[in-house]
């Protein structure tokens, strides 16, 4: 069952429109500041965006500098190399 689904929705989020998928990402920023983990910010965002350079490219519009250097300081060793390549 689970391989069927491993996908976390990209074929959904594959027919959005780009207004569908930042207004997304925009809701998955505001739950990241109400506390959802930093590492499933940046797989969903890349997920909805459809790849990791657009990904960036949203956090960099929805999260502030002091967010984004906040969110690579507050990574543990093994997620720092991931969310660094997110929020940098």
């Amino acid at each position: 069952m689970l391989d069927n689904n491993n996908d976390l929705g990209a074929a959904l989020f594959k027919t959005w429109t780009e207004k569908q998928r930042c207004d997304e990402i925009q809701k998955l920023v505001e739950g990241y500041r109400k506390g959802v983990p930093v590492g499933i910010l940046c797989k969903m965002t890349e997920t909805i965006a459809g790849d990791k350079k657009k990904a960036r490219k949203y956090l960099k519009l929805f999260l502030t500098d002091a967010e984004r250097k906040a969110a690579i300081g507050s990574a543990n060793a093994s997620m720092l190399p991931l969310i660094s390549s997110f929020m940098k």
